[in-house]
């Protein structure tokens, strides 16, 4: 386990230190305490003591009595002596330890012995009092008293550590979960990863990830219509290219027959490319995930009239741009262009020679609406729902297409969250295509 790449192994190794050497610290500090306080303790008894003494009646003896010693065992931790006001010494505990015979007011050290004594000295009228105390006993005595301040430290830090280590487990087994479900997955498999029980810092990886297989299943289905539309409607041109080539191969000896074959086979060439183009675009639409940016809708408008002017004249058909409001909308500017030309291509396409097609772009405050009218037999009422379909064209209807333009638009609205609608030109009598984009 690397701890530098591992979540699980830096989260423990790092908690399990910080706890450590927070113990350790801990341990310092209340050692440290510990020996302080029983310091003050034991120097609090040896004043108490002495001020005991010095309240008592003066005590006398004579230096014979006074030097006498009577060895006896561990008699040296702790040693009184009394002098009276004259430097005699009046009393003396039984003791090896030979201390000096005048004492520093107060607390002060003293070496004696091979050893060091803590003494606590006070002057009274009639005598002074010294309470002596073996520093190496008092010190002994005291880090015991410390080390069992360090026993619930001691026990604490392996039980903290341990709940660490479940803490730390426990919080990462739903990131374990969504590891184990994305792997036992098959290639094709790209429903989303359950997102209950998630953490809050995971949840929003998880969600994204959940929207990437979305979009890769967008792709994924745009890729196989793609193939099954190109595989459905390319048969019948394909085929007619094949029978168009026989007939030009039969048609050798007569050369009317043989210009006839050949305009046919090039019409039946240029309608396989228009198909195939028109697959091409549709498939990129519905896969595309190129991010919106600001796009002048009027200046769309305008180029697609600009781009299909030279078509509207050949068939004399009254092209023009009837209204433009200056309007900003969020979308991709390639994929609106294809949008306005697919409409105004269509309306050109269905609106006999000498007709009218009127393209307008209207803002307010709500909306802004691309329409585009046309003089040519529109489209019946019970029509208007499967014209967005695939492939799909009217009954009756003369002009060349695939029946993919409408389909194209349809896309291309959905994806910039607009709605489409077509209807009856009041003005021109023909269809009317309105395309609504949010203001």
């Amino acid at each position: 386990m690397k701890v530098t790449h591992s979540l699980r192994g830096r989260l423990l190794w790092f908690l399990l230190a910080a706890i450590t050497i927070a113990a350790v610290a801990q341990a310092f500090i209340a050692y440290r305490t510990a020996l302080q306080d029983a310091d003050q303790i034991f120097d609090y008894h040896m004043q108490q003591m002495a001020l005991s003494l010095r309240s008592r009646i003066p005590l006398t003896s004579t230096e014979e009595t006074a030097n006498v010693e009577t060895p006896v065992a561990g008699n040296d931790d702790l040693v009184v002596q009394v002098w009276s006001p004259d430097g005699v010494q009046v009393f003396k505990s039984v003791s090896h330890a030979r201390l000096p015979q005048r004492a520093v007011l107060g607390f002060s050290n003293v070496r004696a012995n091979g050893t060091t004594y803590r003494i606590f000295s006070i002057q009274a009228n009639s005598q002074t009092v010294q309470v002596a105390q073996d520093l190496a006993v008092r010190r002994s005595m005291a880090s015991n008293l410390a080390l069992r301040t360090l026993g619930p430290i001691a026990v604490m830090m392996p039980i903290l550590m341990l709940v660490v280590w479940w803490v730390v487990s426990g919080s990462l087994e739903p990131v374990a979960r969504v590891r184990k479900q994305v792997a036992s997955r098959q290639a094709d498999d790209l429903s989303p990863v359950s997102e209950a029980g998630l953490p809050d810092e995971v949840r929003p990886l998880v969600h994204e990830l959940n929207l990437l297989f979305g979009r890769v299943r967008t792709a994924f289905d745009a890729q196989q219509h793609f193939v099954g539309d190109a595989a459905h409607e390319l048969r019948t041109p394909l085929a007619a290219l094949k029978l168009q080539v026989q007939s030009l191969e039969r048609a050798n000896d007569n050369p009317e027959a043989r210009r006839i074959a050949i305009g046919r086979l090039g019409a039946g060439i240029e309608r396989a490319t228009r198909l195939v183009e028109q697959l091409l675009v549709l498939a990129r639409q519905e896969a595309s995930a190129t991010p919106h940016q600001a796009v002048d809708l009027a200046g769309v408008a305008k180029r697609a009239v600009a781009d299909l002017a030279g078509l509207a004249q050949a068939r004399s058909i009254d092209l023009g741009l009837q209204r433009a409001d200056s309007a900003d909308i969020q979308g991709q500017p390639d994929a609106l262009m294809i949008l306005a030309r697919n409409l105004v291509d269509n309306a050109i396409k269905y609106t006999p020679n000498g007709g009218t097609v009127d393209v307008s772009v209207v803002a307010d405050t709500r909306a802004v609406r691309l329409t585009v009218e046309d003089s040519g037999p529109g489209i019946p009422p019970e029509e208007r729902e499967r014209v967005f379909d695939r492939f799909y064209r009217v009954p009756g209807s003369d002009a060349a297409g695939s029946g993919l333009g409408l389909a194209i638009i349809k896309s291309i609205a959905q994806q910039h969250g607009a709605t489409l609608a077509l209807g009856e030109s009041q003005r021109l009598g023909g269809l009317e295509v309105t395309v609504t984009f949010p203001g």
